[in-house]
């Protein structure tokens, strides 16, 4: 690579990284800000370069840790129970992927040229997983207080829907409610895993009296549940035919 390339290179990731800083409203310590936004998948193809993943896992813990504080202090007078669905509609891949879409982060990871090639950008997983890591390095730049105010600017409006959910708290209760209201019987779930052990994607179908209502697809087996579980009660709250229409098709 010539150094006119380099250093155009360097020149556009620099102007890049400012981009974000400002809809981040944070400046972060450049090194730390280009791992948040490494994938694995560009890392394997770049020698080994480190990842984002410990950042994500210190992130997730940062978001969980702040989103919980913040319901616990909302609804003192909530059981466990609801306090862990409501931080469960807050804190899952389908939510965070709509938070990072608001700051365009997809069009910053550092993806690898196959990711890249299958739509990787806008991936619910890979936006989830890279804004938990940018969460973590600010954090780990700014402390704690710095990365509250990102989370609060950031989720508080999901926060503040959250306590309106109704059904949506828990789609698998509520399915099964609805169910047993229309008398269609219990609800069962087919889980599928893909992927490697590092990195696996959980799809799910939900069923009915035997026929297929709705998938959903998550990084982990109850995300999926719980996505198909809200597809098949939209899908019986409307009326689709058994077997028919756009949540019965192609499911198992």
């Amino acid at each position: 690579m010539s150094d006119a390339k380099s250093s155009a290179d360097a020149f556009k990731a620099a102007s890049s990284h400012t981009l974000l800083e400002g809809r981040l409203e944070y400046s972060l310590e450049p090194a730390l800000l280009v791992r948040a936004l490494t994938h694995r998948s560009f890392a394997y193809e770049n020698g080994g370069l480190p990842t984002n993943e410990r950042l994500e896992f210190l992130g997730d813990s940062v978001l969980g840790l702040i989103v919980t504080d913040t319901l616990y202090r909302a609804h003192p007078e909530l059981p466990e129970g609801q306090l862990a669905k409501l931080r469960a509609a807050v804190v899952n891949s389908r939510a965070l992927a709509e938070v990072a879409r608001t700051l365009d982060l997809g069009s910053f990871i550092r993806l690898g040229r196959g990711e890249e090639g299958t739509g990787g950008r806008d991936k619910p997983s890979i936006l989830a997983d890279t804004l938990e890591a940018v969460i973590g390095a600010v954090y780990l730049d700014q402390g704690l207080n710095a990365a509250s105010e990102l989370v609060h600017r950031l989720f508080d409006p999901l926060i503040e829907k959250s306590s309106s959910l109704g059904a949506a708290l828990d789609w698998k209760t509520s399915l099964q409610e609805l169910t047993a209201t229309e008398s269609l019987g219990v609800p069962e779930y087919l889980v599928t895993e893909s992927g490697p052990d590092h990195e696996k994607t959980f799809t799910a179908a939900a069923r009915v009296g035997g026929v297929a209502y709705g998938t959903g697809t998550g990084r982990s087996k109850k995300e999926a549940e719980q996505q198909a579980a809200e597809a098949a009660w939209r899908a019986i709250r409307d009326g689709s035919p058994f077997g028919q229409g756009e949540a019965g098709v192609g499911i198992p």
